[in-house]
């Protein structure tokens, strides 16, 4: 890898960031390269994770948070991620618009992200693009997704702060529940509280936190009503993720945290390898060894077993 480059991304040339996402999003052989060049100047930068159903109102939020976190000097990257429109329109197009007033300050870096249906998914791909943007100095990072299935599991797993975005229409906090975004929230926004309904919406969701386990030594998911558009809540937000922060760092939790991230990132990345490996270098003529399955000759298992011995072997 040219050190021109890695100095370049180091010194915050925008153009070489914006290349080197690219190159974590073409997910080839550079992108393990790039991160060992740059992992060494990570760490410093706090990664937030907004998620939540679609038309939360998370990008109206994203953008009045980085505006506020912007006063305070703070250089902030956002990563859009939409795990099923890769640039063509639609949510992630709109996120970009939204954005675009805090898209021209040059202490603010947005990229969207989409996994394209490559190996190493949705989670692998946003967080090297974090690492590159922490590398770059960026003292904030924002993963903002739709929280539609195991995008937003991934999100967890990659933020030190996790926050759900929910509006008062009646099915959100149950929706919620059975997606598992009350599992990952660290704590709640209910954005458009000035709708109707709002009140039941946060009685339900109290309703349901009471339902959890938590002792009094534990992080209690706090839920913070919002009027986005309206800038109205949004310094609240801020104050909650710092007080998150403070609360993980007092009981060191801080490093626990990103120790289990990293574990986790390192099981995903060992797993796609082996995936790669695997299907690529395979001596067995799977469509013929798929139609026997069909058929009813051997079983899936059979078939599995064959595959894994294969790959054993060589």
């Amino acid at each position: 890898m040219d050190d021109n480059f890695i100095r370049n991304i180091v010194n915050s040339d925008r153009r070489a960031v914006a290349r080197a996402i690219t190159v974590v999003e073409n997910n080839n052989s550079s992108t393990a390269e790039l991160i060992k060049n740059l992992y060494p100047m990570t760490g410093k930068a706090y990664r937030i994770g907004i998620t939540g159903p679609p038309g939360a109102g998370k990008s109206t939020i994203t953008n009045q948070l980085t505006k506020y976190f912007r006063k305070t000097d703070k250089r902030i990257g956002i990563i859009a991620v939409d795990p099923t429109s890769p640039f063509t329109g639609g949510a992630l197009l709109g996120d970009r618009v939204r954005m675009a007033e805090v898209g021209t300050d040059p202490g603010v870096f947005i990229r969207s992200m989409a996994t394209r249906g490559s190996l190493g998914g949705l989670s692998k791909k946003a967080v090297d693009a974090a690492d590159v943007l922490d590398a770059a100095g960026f003292d904030i990072i924002i993963f903002e997704t739709v929280g539609v299935g195991q995008s937003e599991l991934d999100i967890a797993n990659a933020a030190d702060t996790t926050v759900v975005v929910l509006v008062p229409e009646s099915g959100d906090s149950i929706q919620a529940m059975k997606a598992g975004l009350m599992e990952i929230a660290d704590f709640f926004v209910l954005n458009k509280s000035d709708r109707p309904g709002s009140e039941q919406a946060l009685t339900a969701l109290k309703t349901i936190l009471m339902m959890k386990n938590i002792s009094h030594e534990d992080w209690f998911p706090e839920i913070i009503k919002s009027v986005a558009s309206e800038n109205k809540g949004i310094e609240e937000i801020a104050s909650t993720i710092g007080k998150h922060r403070d609360y993980l760092e007092k009981n060191n939790l801080f490093l626990k945290r990103r120790e289990n991230h990293t574990k986790s990132r390192i099981k995903e990345i060992v797993v796609s390898r082996i995936q790669e490996d695997l299907w690529h270098n395979s001596e067995i003529d799977l469509d013929s060894a798929i139609r026997k399955v069909v058929l009813g000759s051997i079983s899936p298992y059979h078939l599995a077993d064959d595959i894994l011995n294969n790959y054993r072997n060589n």
